[in-house]
């Protein structure tokens, strides 16, 4: 149902670096990017994760209550998403855990302080 997610930075080059970084523990790659926009994908006609600097010229800022999640196979693949974030230069948000019978879960925010979450619903 989701085409894909947008989330501001202020520094397209970084961002663009960290989060080349984090999806290769996944798997997903850049599908397009200029000067604007960077968006990154497992496969053609998945959904989308993008980073964007603001068409208006103002400053990006974290949305309160905004948080994409991104659907992994397992908690392994959580643990190695949060390790490989921090090492990045996230926060930790939230260690990989049980949320619930049948959800796992870790959080992070990324360097621009966008907070996101890892999940899946197999151990």
């Amino acid at each position: 149902m989701i085409g894909y997610i947008t989330i501001g930075t202020n520094d397209l080059e970084k961002s663009g670096k960290y989060y080349d970084e984090l999806f290769s523990v996944i798997g997903a790659g850049r599908i397009m990017a200029d000067d604007h926009i960077i968006l990154w994908a497992k496969n053609p006609g998945d959904a989308m994760f993008s980073v964007i600097t603001p068409h208006d010229g103002q400053k990006a800022t974290v949305g309160n209550g905004t948080m994409p999640a991104i659907l992994v196979d397992s908690l392994a693949t959580i643990k190695k998403l949060h390790a490989k974030a921090l090492s990045l230069g996230a926060t930790d948000e939230g260690e990989p855990d049980p949320r619930g019978d049948t959800f796992f879960f870790g959080y992070v925010r990324d360097p621009d302080g966008n907070k996101m979450a890892f999940y899946s619903m197999q151990e």
